[in-house]
């Protein structure tokens, strides 16, 4: 229990780079125990049914409607919304893409919207998104 207290102290020194950090570690530790849905259509359905725990949404998506559907379902049923810059990125995070023999990612495909059902294990990531949330929550 010590390291609780010392993990939530290293966490509030955390800045947007270390919450991406913590973005791409959570997504994973996601898709491991298959929590994480993709897509639009599919992201909206999980939304809209409250079965969502966590959304992410790229800004650089075309359809400016997209950004404010999401944004509008997440405010209506008080879900954590997390925006990030590029739609490939989040493609990259969630599994659309294939490694090839060095790691690197390749084909990836462009992600406009994903969310989180079940986070699987717990982590210091998901501690640092936790503790994002409260802390914006405190700010406003």
């Amino acid at each position: 229990y010590h390291t609780r207290g010392v993990t939530k102290a290293v966490v509030s020194t955390q800045s947007t780079g270390d919450l991406m950090d913590a973005l791409r570690e959570t997504l994973k530790n996601s898709l491991i125990v298959d929590g994480v849905t993709k897509g639009l259509r599919e992201s909206v359905k999980k939304l809209d049914k409250r079965e969502a725990s966590l959304c992410v949404l790229a800004e650089s998506t075309d359809e400016k409607n997209i950004v404010k559907l999401v944004e509008a379902l997440c405010r209506e049923h008080g879900i954590n919304l997390i925006k990030i810059d590029d739609a490939k990125k989040l493609g990259e995070w969630v599994g659309l893409c294939k490694i090839d023999k060095e790691g690197n990612a390749r084909k990836v495909v462009r992600c406009s919207c994903a969310v989180v059902s079940n986070f699987g294990r717990e982590s210091i990531a998901l501690e640092v998104i936790n503790d994002h949330f409260k802390r914006s929550v405190a700010a406003e």
